[in-house]
This record gives C-alpha cells, structure tokens and sequence, in this order.
C-alpha cells in the first residue's frame, strides 16, 4: 500500500499525520492560553458599541437657584478636593442640567472628575466603571496592555493560532470511510471518545472562521508590513482613481475581525464561532491530560513506589 492510499484509507498509520499531531497538540498547549483570552475577550467585544451605549449615561444634575460657578472658581474647587493636581481644561456643558467635566493632571497622570457647577460637589469620574471596563478589554485585547510590544506578541501568537490551524486541516481527516461521521458528534455513539469527536468536529466547522481571526489579527498587530506588500504588489499609481485591490482586501480583513458590518445575524454568527476557540482548548487540555500528563503521573508515581524501600528491608 503506497503512503497515498495509506493516508486515504488509515492515515494514522501515517508518520507525518502523527508527527502532525505532535506539533498540533504541543503547539496548541503552548498559545493554549492566549487562544482561550483571544476568544472571550474578542467575541464580548463584538459588542463593544452596544456595551459603550449602554455604560456612557451620563449624570444630570438639579440646576441651582442661582448662576452656576465661573471658570476660575470651578478651578479654585477642584484644586481644594485635589490640592497635589494642577487643572488643565475645564469643559463647561451648555444645558443647565449637565455637570462640568474638569481634567487634571499630576507629572504624567491624569485625572478626569465631574463636578456640580451650582455646589461645587465632586460627582466622581465621568467614566462608569462598565466603560472603563470595555476600555481595558480592548486594550488587552489589541496589544495585551503592553503598547507597542504587545502589538508583537499578539502578532506571533496569531501566527501560532494559523499554524494550529493548518495542522488541523491536517490531521482532522479520518479516512475514507469515516469522514462524514467525522463532521458531527454522535451523544450516544461516542461516550467513550466523545472528547475527541467534539474536538475534531468543532475544529472541522470553525476552522475558516479561525483562520480569518488569525489573518485578521496578524494584519491589526503589524499593519505596516501588510501595507508594505499591497505597496509592492500594487505600486501606488497617482492617476488611479480606483481602490486597489490590496486595500479592498485589507479593509475586509478588519471589518471581519469583528463582524460589525451586517447586524444582529452576523454578529450572533460571530459570538458561536468566536467561541469555539475556548472549547477547542478545553477539549484539547483534555487530550494532553489524558495522552500525555496523566500517564507521565502514574509512571512516576509507580517509579517512586518501586525504589521506596519494603517493611522487611527496614527491619532487616
């Protein structure tokens, strides 16, 4: 039997489907982690505008009997609540029943308070704590909360995640007569290997979506080299008035990232898929546990019974 029609009928007889494996499982063990924070965090922030909306209500206030405060006395209050910071700005509202938004900063920190233009009172931070939130989650989402240098690391860990991605292709396939039972997951048929079919099946369906994630965040985290191809490629002609393709492409692959660009279905569509990265390592760290850890456990563990010494030769 040639190694064609060994992949075709048993490829796990295949040395390079099981050296495939081997990097798959090692690999997906490794960015295991950063996969699973990718995918929740990324698929809560398809939603990001509809959370904003909802945690940027602002405060209203009871206009006064009298004037509300000039500039240099809403100054002179907030410096008395904060006498170590220095105010830089001081944005007054034009409806009487908007609080005053006073920014203040100290060295390199800032500050951002609201403040009752009638009593002086502080209202607290013009940021609800949801906001802020959102906030955070994306910066740890785009660069881990590391600038620069996490635009780096989120760009070899999509390269690893396209890399899972094409092993997967790889060694999903079961063999001629099992592929189509491969697609689905059978409750009843597969208890004993239920992990590994749940496993296999997801990867198969969410396997594009993953792919496009991958593409798509590589291109966000290092921007400047996909442009610099689409430069090479296409050379910027200043007669052209068309969009070059490259662009075309490039625009997609950040519209895809997120899925805002059709609604409701889209991004329903978007949070199941999204989602299927941390299933995919859940199911995986299953695998390890059961293929690789526990068995190194029960070996150790039977090697240190072995060379403990016996009641008899303590006695002896």
């Amino acid at each position: 039997m040639s190694s064609w029609e060994k992949w075709l009928n048993r490829p796990q007889t295949v040395w390079l489907r099981r050296a495939l494996f081997q990097i798959h499982l090692w690999t997906g063990i490794g960015v295991g982690l950063y996969v699973l924070l990718m995918s929740v965090s990324g698929t809560v922030l398809i939603y990001r505008r509809q959370l904003a909306k909802t945690f940027s209500h602002e405060q209203r206030i009871a206009p006064g009997p009298g004037a509300p405060m000039t500039v240099d006395e809403l100054k002179q209050v907030a410096k008395r609540y904060y006498p170590e910071y220095e105010v830089t700005r001081v944005y007054e509202r034009k409806n009487p029943d908007q609080p005053v938004e006073i920014l203040l900063a100290r060295g390199e920190k800032r500050l951002q308070r609201l403040f009752n233009p009638y009593t002086g009172a502080d209202l607290g931070d013009p940021l609800q704590p949801g906001f802020r939130f959102i906030l955070w989650l994306a910066d740890l989402h785009d660069n881990l909360l590391h600038g620069k240098a996490g635009l780096r690391w989120n760009a070899g860990g999509a390269i690893f995640t396209i890399l899972l991605c094409l092993t997967d292709a790889m060694i999903w396939w079961p063999g001629i007569r099992s592929w189509r039972s491969s697609l689905t997951v059978s409750w009843k048929e597969n208890r004993k290997g239920l992990n590994w079919a749940l496993h296999s099946a997801l990867g198969f369906w969410s396997l594009a979506f993953i792919v496009m994630w991958g593409t798509s965040g590589l291109y966000l985290s290092i921007p400047e080299s996909f442009n610099a191809a689409v430069d090479f490629l296409e050379p910027v002609q200043e007669s052209s008035k068309t969009t070059r393709l490259g662009d075309q492409v490039l625009f997609w692959l950040s519209r895809l990232h997120f899925g805002r660009f059709a609604g409701l279905p889209v991004e329903i569509i978007w949070t199941i898929f999204g989602l299927a990265p941390a299933v995919l390592f859940v199911t995986g760290t299953l695998m390890w546990w059961k293929r690789v850890l526990r068995p190194w456990v029960r070996k150790k563990i039977i090697d240190e019974a072995e060379t403990q010494p016996t009641g008899n030769s303590l006695r002896a």
